[in-house]
């Protein structure tokens, strides 16, 4: 396993923070994390797990990106992170989506994606009409900036879960590739 000195996370919301904080201290004790605002390149809600992927895509190279790192820097020992949530329509119904892309300057990427949950008919009716699952689900709730802290995920499993340890789970399969690496040849072949 090669010692990863700095992550960049493509967002500041605290809680995809906090979740790549709490999975990469397991693996790089020392790391560095540095939360930028960059844009995803897909609409506020992503509709479906191709759109969602390519927001954490998109995600993960702007962040790598803005640090400063490019394949003649490889050695930095940088990864960059993108966390994505979405909708995507099922023949069971509406239901949630998340993807987490990690990438390096030499070309390695790392993908893991889940967290698939029904919501509520009352929420799908809003985010099929275009609206967004967070103010959907703030006004559910009654609470105020949910997607900053439970999540869909808490508040629909009534804490059972939460949008932290979903993430988390995302961002443990997308290091796969970062924490052995003897097992994925290094491909440029992800768009």
């Amino acid at each position: 396993m090669r010692t990863v000195q700095r992550i960049a996370v493509g967002s500041t919301n605290p809680v995809k923070i906090a979740a790549v904080r709490a999975v990469t201290a397991h693996a790089f004790p020392a790391v560095e994390i540095i939360s930028l605002s960059v844009n995803s390149g897909v609409p506020q809600q992503p509709w479906g797990d191709a759109e969602t992927r390519r927001g954490a895509l998109n995600r993960a190279r702007a962040a790598l990106a803005t640090i400063g790192a490019d394949a003649s820097t490889e050695h930095a020992k940088v990864l960059g992170v993108g966390l994505e949530g979405g909708m995507v329509e099922t023949e069971m119904g509406l239901m949630t989506c998340a993807w987490c892309i990690i990438v390096d300057p030499g070309g390695r990427v790392g993908v893991g994606g889940g967290v698939h949950m029904l919501v509520p008919p009352s929420v799908a009716q809003i985010l099929r009409a275009g609206g967004e699952l967070g103010p959907a689900m703030d006004r559910l709730s009654g609470q105020h900036n949910t997607k900053q802290m439970q999540g869909a995920v808490g508040i629909l499993t009534g804490g059972l879960s939460n949008r932290q340890k979903a993430y988390e789970q995302l961002v443990a399969m997308a290091l796969a590739p970062f924490v052995q690496a003897k097992y994925y040849p290094v491909s440029s072949t992800i768009t």
